[in-house]
């Protein structure tokens, strides 16, 4: 980066950042990109992680984005990631017997119709009408007096933040150099015309250039930083709004489905999420922190309260096992209620030589991204056509096959074949690099203290192939031990350090210091959840600074911590 000039850099690591560093990458260009902290650290390793059209946005009759997000599903569950993205059902349970099957069907059939133009929704069955008898046999745990009958339909999710991360390893495989803790501090300007970044290695400290013919800007809620530096240079207008979710062990609730529910402000999901259930989201103005919005005790409530509202047994604070909370980044509209400001993007070009891409949905970020590497595209002669309807991210090509024999897998490595589809559901076809480390050094296959469904080997690969840097990396991004376990990751924080440490050198300081930032980390996210407001939970979440942002003051001071 330091040398080589290059026809495009890529600032934010986001899914949408590191979609367009794929799109620009598999056209031929030489692409860049740096992430101040690390892959999905913002945005795209908390949202609801479901891969859908947005069932309520018809009612607001935008059916192009409807439409333009069907396709995108379409394409993740059958070409583009079938090993990240898969069918789940849901239930919209009803409490009126006549109006509401009529209004609330005739929507969802209109969304599998759109879903399947052009056969973007194979794999994907049609809903269906339940009586309360047959929704309460797939939903157990819903309150007899909560519904009359229900409609059953589609949608999909993924792992937002192993979404985001293989495509970031896809990009890199096209030859693009990618970089975490690598903040940008500057944009650097040729009269009238952007021509790089100036950033700072936020691990080393050193400040460098990077030149490029083009500038893409992906940074969400950070996107009027870009507009400081250029001194006010007007860009695009974004609105933080929080989402807050909980998750539940998959005892506290009985059901196989996820269930959609109308609140007075918006919908709220509870999602199955493997021996789990994700709950949320809230939807409310946020204007603190960016990097670690704070989820308070009354988004909790409020969750709470409202999912209480339809379950037979009401969930307390007790079956919590995580929180997390996270900003989407909404285009500023005539509206001042978060809930109605756009989800699509626009991409803008407020000087010559920088693109900024801000809104849309997590679901449509290729289209983001072809759409700003086009605008990037006329200003590099002879660039060709977007072609990432057609590039299978890593770990797609040959999961069916490996699907398949995973029974034979997991007996020719001498394990249960319970890990081996795990792996599957995470890697893919890349598992076998996984296999590998177990078949070299066996201790690996053993699962994590207080996290079983993860092995030591995942933490191994997380350092050697996936760029994982910090306890946090791994804890929270390339696993989800942090919000899926009550102790948040304390339990196995040491065995991970050690895996971690061995893979990238640490010595006993630096092992010492992650540890002890990440039980601060910790600390100060639970303080948080019990403050009553934004403004007394934000200031207890920054009671733990950002391990990329420790000042040497505060390192000398966990330095010293026995």
């Amino acid at each position: 980066m330091r040398s080589e000039t290059f026809d495009v850099v890529v600032v934010g690591g986001g899914v949408t950042g590191t979609g367009a560093a794929l799109d620009a990458a598999s056209r031929g260009l030489s692409v860049a990109l740096v992430e101040a902290r690390d892959f999905a650290a913002g945005t795209s390793s908390r949202s609801s992680k479901l891969i859908h059209g947005g069932l309520r946005y018809l009612e607001q009759l935008n059916f192009p984005l409807v439409r333009e997000a069907l396709k995108e599903r379409g394409l993740l569950l059958t070409r583009l990631a079938p090993h990240l993205v898969r069918p789940v059902p849901f239930l919209l349970p009803l409490d009126h017997r006549v109006w509401q099957r009529a209004y609330y069907g005739a929507g969802v059939a209109l969304y599998d119709v759109l879903g399947s133009l052009f056969g973007t929704s194979r794999g994907v069955p049609r809903h269906r009408h339940l009586t309360r008898t047959a929704a309460r046999r797939l939903f157990p745990g819903l309150r007899r007096d909560a519904l009359v009958g229900a409609i059953q339909y589609y949608d999909a999710q993924v792992d937002d933040a192993r979404f985001s991360l293989t495509l970031a390893r896809t990009a890199a495989s096209f030859g693009a150099a990618m970089a975490t803790s690598t903040r940008v501090i500057d944009v650097l300007k040729d009269v009238r015309e952007v021509v790089g970044v100036r950033v700072r290695d936020l691990e080393s400290g050193e400040v460098f250039d990077i030149r490029a013919r083009t500038v893409i800007a992906a940074t969400g809620v950070w996107s009027d930083d870009l507009s400081e530096m250029l001194g006010g240079r007007p860009g695009l207008r974004v609105r933080a709004s929080k989402g807050v979710h909980l998750v539940v062990p998959r005892s506290a609730i009985a059901g196989d489905d996820g269930l959609i529910l109308r609140t007075e402000k918006s919908v709220l999901f509870v999602i199955p999420w493997g021996g789990h259930w994700i709950i949320g989201t809230t939807d409310t103005d946020w204007n603190l922190d960016r990097a670690h919005p704070a989820a308070s005790s009354s988004d909790i409530d409020y969750i709470l309260d409202h999912v209480n509202r339809v379950l037979d047994r009401p969930l307390t604070h007790d079956d919590i096992e995580g929180v997390y909370a996270g900003l989407r980044p909404l285009l500023v509209g005539e509206s001042e209620a978060s809930s109605k400001l756009s989800r699509e993007h626009a991409v803008v070009e407020p000087m010559l030589g920088l693109m900024l891409v801000a809104g849309g949905k997590y679901t449509t970020y290729r289209v983001m991204a072809a759409d700003v590497v086009d605008l990037a595209a006329r200003r590099l002669q002879g660039t060709p056509p977007s072609r990432t309807e057609e590039v299978p991210l890593l770990g797609a090509d040959g999961f069916a096959a490996a699907w398949a024999v995973r029974a034979e897998t997991a007996r020719a490595h001498g394990i249960s074949a319970g890990v081996v589809e795990h792996l599957l559901e995470r890697y893919g076809s890349l598992t076998s690099e996984i296999l590998a480390l177990v078949d070299d050094r066996p201790e690996l296959a053993i699962p994590l203290t207080g996290a079983a469904e993860y092995i030591a080997a995942e933490v191994v690969y997380a350092g050697i192939a996936e760029g994982a840097l910090h306890l946090d990396d791994v804890l929270t991004r390339r696993t989800r031990i942090s919000i899926e376990t009550p102790h948040r990751g304390l339990n196995c924080v040491e065995q991970v350090a050690d895996l971690l440490g061995g893979v990238l050198g640490w010595d006993a300081a630096t092992r010492r210091r992650e540890v002890e930032h990440y039980r601060a980390r910790v600390k100060a996210e639970r303080e948080s959840q019990r403050k009553p407001d934004d403004r007394t939970a934000d200031a207890a979440r920054l009671g733990a600074p950002d391990v990329r942002r420790l000042s040497d003051s505060h390192r000398a001071a966990v330095d010293e911590v026995p």
